[in-house]
């Protein structure tokens, strides 16, 4: 065996040499590069006085004593991933660098001076290298869990390599400490397995390309690391209860230690798989070694408090702004969803949102509608294999700053999103952050639902309001009613009398006014039935149009496509009819008005324009769709755009406006492009 394992090590020696040439060869003077040769130089040197020891027979001591120089470099150099320090004099100062020698060097001197006293004992030495092997599998344990996917491809032969080595040493000096020596048939077995490893070691450095393999220490790195230690040390205390069990049971000793130790290994996987296990250690662990970030019962008043003192001229306003406090953010929207095919801006600041970035947000929504995560546009931009199935176009979330997305759910429905925006890159989003502002996120949803929920109630009650109205207005039909039945009852018994004829005329005449007045202001609002077909848009708008021309100004139409989908084509009529109408009365009589309907990928576009006397900006966001609201006195009942409103979102579409005084309105409405499938109006939403 001896010379076997002379031959292992020289080998290694060998192989470790070729290694260190092509590192040289390299000629990359980085610290993680400089940190590998001496690490390799170390490992060569390591099995160079193994293979000697094994020749000239002088103590193993030695030869164990640059194995442990040769554990302290490897683990250093995983350590050294963790850190941007890419000078020695940085290395050298940093806290868990100095941490680890200085453990290190306190247990290698220590350990040597108790062999030294003990007459070259070596029970000591022996359980230096287990803790010193331990703490290895720690490490790269760590190191391997916190990487990204990007580095883990990057690490994991390295990680495989150095942990083959140590749990293989781990295991021969834990033997070592139950039988006082050392097994030389692993001893010799070393050289193999450092020749074995050295082409994945080779591989992985040529795969890490500035040494960045960065390691954010979590509970959960906290809580495997500590299982790890807890397997150890439960394997320490089973193989020294088997090492007694086999002195003290005689010839039977070998069978009953090792049935024990499988007994062992059983129970130990049965209790590292057990979840109420793992879920105190988890719970331990957060309550003793770490503080959260965030103070959540501060956070929770902090929020209550903005809610109550946020000044702003909407819901919508307030809850962007207060989403935009918790991440230093400049700018930021909230966007709601009206179907998979339409997102509606509800607030902005600062922050202009296209029809591009529109058709990237359906992406993005269905994303976190399905995963309920939050968007950090920058950790996606470094590693989006993070987020599965998710494609983002970085480019364009540039052009706006976008940084962060932040999905809003009411309950468990999907309502829409935040954006959040900076011209500065904003702080990437751990755990804690990514909790708070999902927990922001829902309370925020729930705050502008109730809002909306009062605002329906508010309509409702305008209806009903109306409805009043609407009593008066047949009362005042039934008194022209009977008006006239009052003229047919005397009609027979004084035709001839040319006073009576006079005051029919009268009465026929003011009962004429007294209709036409109630006519324009009470529009239809009998309860139909919604009849839903596959309609040509374009021949629908063209019908009105026809009607609408008697009058001036002129209206002009042009239309791309076949523009057909399904609707409700006599609602659809009514409420363009209206919109036309608005714009002609809005408009000179020597004025223009333009309609285009076009068809797209995904939707229908109809555009109304014309250069009439306009609206403000003002008008458009408080009046313009509130029910009842009217300009033109009691010749409207204002409902008109509010009722066309809810008819295209009820269909699934979406309404804008845009608007200039004394230049012209503008009306842009989007209808989904629909195929002859659907048979009603809930397949639309």
């Amino acid at each position: 065996m001896d010379f076997i394992g002379l031959i292992g090590f020289s080998l290694a020696v060998v192989v470790y040499v070729l290694f260190t040439l092509l590192i040289i060869a390299a000629r990359n003077r980085s610290l993680v590069a400089r940190a590998v040769l001496f690490c390799t130089l170390v490992t060569l040197t390591s099995n160079l006085i193994a293979a000697l020891q094994i020749k000239l027979g002088y103590s193993l001591q030695w030869a164990m004593l640059a194995d442990g120089f040769k554990i302290g470099c490897w683990s250093l150099l995983i350590i050294l991933f963790n850190t941007e320090h890419r000078n020695f004099k940085a290395l050298v100062s940093n806290y868990y660098v100095r941490q680890y020698v200085g453990v290190w060097s306190l247990l290698m001197l220590g350990c040597w001076l108790a062999s030294y006293w003990l007459d070259y004992a070596y029970e000591y030495i022996f359980l230096l290298f287990i803790v010193l092997n331990l703490w290895m599998l720690v490490l790269l344990e760590q190191l391997y869990r916190n990487a990204n996917l990007q580095a883990r491809w990057a690490i994991w032969p390295l990680v495989i390599a150095l942990a083959s080595v140590a749990i293989f040493d781990f295991v021969m000096y834990a033997q070592a400490t139950m039988v006082d020596g050392i097994d030389f048939d692993f001893w010799f077995s070393r050289g193999y397995l450092a020749l074995f490893v050295a082409p994945l070691i080779l591989v992985s450095i040529r795969r890490i390309k500035n040494g960045e393999v960065r390691i954010f220490v979590s509970r959960n790195v906290v809580f495997y690391s500590s299982m790890l230690m807890i397997a150890g040390a439960y394997l320490l205390l089973m193989s020294f209860a088997g090492y007694v069990i086999n002195y003290i049971g005689g010839e039977w000793g070998d069978l009953v230690s090792i049935g024990f130790l499988m007994l062992s290994g059983i129970v130990l996987v049965a209790l590292l798989i057990t979840e109420s296990l793992r879920r105190r250690v988890k719970v331990f662990i957060a309550k003793n070694f770490f503080a959260n970030k965030y103070e959540y019962r501060d956070e929770w008043l902090n929020l209550i408090e903005k809610i109550e003192t946020t000044s702003g001229e909407s819901h919508y306003q307030m809850a962007t702004q207060i989403m935009m406090s918790k991440v230093e953010a400049s700018r930021g929207a909230i966007i709601k969803k009206f179907s998979n095919q339409h997102y509606q801006l509800q607030y902005s600041n600062g922050l202009e949102i296209n029809e591009e970035i529109e058709e990237q947000l359906l992406e993005v929504g269905l994303f976190c509608q399905k995963k309920g995560w939050i968007v950090d546009v920058n950790e996606y931009e470094a590693s989006p294999l993070l987020y599965p199935e998710l494609t983002l176009d970085i480019a364009l979330c540039r052009t706006k700053n976008i940084q962060i997305i932040v999905p809003i759910f009411i309950g468990k429905a999907f309502y829409g999103l935040f954006l959040l925006a900076d011209e500065k890159e904003l702080k990437r989003l751990n755990w804690e952050d990514r909790d708070l502002l999902f927990a922001i996120s829902k309370q925020l949803g729930n705050f502008v639902s109730l809002y909306e929920a009062t605002d329906k109630l508010s309509e409702s009650k305008q209806f009903d309001a109306f409805n009043r109205m609407s009593a008066f207005l047949v009362h005042d039909l039934k008194n022209v009613q009977a008006q006239l039945a009052l003229i047919t009852a005397n009609a027979e018994k004084h035709r001839n009398n040319p006073e009576f004829v006079d005051d029919v005329f009268e009465t026929v005449e003011s009962a004429t006014q007294r209709l036409e007045k109630v006519l324009s202001q009470l529009r239809k609002k009998q309860g139909e039935q919604s009849s839903f077909s596959q309609s040509n848009l374009g021949e629908i708008i063209k019908k009105v149009i026809l009607q609408c021309n008697l009058r001036a100004p002129q209206v002009e139409f042009e239309q791309q496509g076949n523009c057909i989908t399904f609707i409700d084509s006599d609602s659809f009529q009514s409420v363009i009819h209206h919109l036309i109408q608005n714009a002609q009365e809005a408009t000179a009589s020597d004025g223009w008005i333009k309609v285009s309907l076009i068809e797209k990928k995904r939707i229908i576009r109809l555009i109304i324009s014309d250069n009439g006397c306009g609206m403000s900006e003002e008008f458009i966001k408080n009046r313009l769709f509130r029910p009842f609201d009217t300009t033109k006195g009691n010749a409207g009942m204002g409902i008109g755009v509010f009722e066309a409103k809810q008819f295209f979102e009820n269909m699934a579409g979406i309404i804008k406006v845009t608007s200039t005084p004394k230049q012209g309105t503008v009306f842009t409405i989007d209808l989904p492009l629909r195929a002859a499938g659907a048979n009603s109006g809930q397949d639309l939403l």
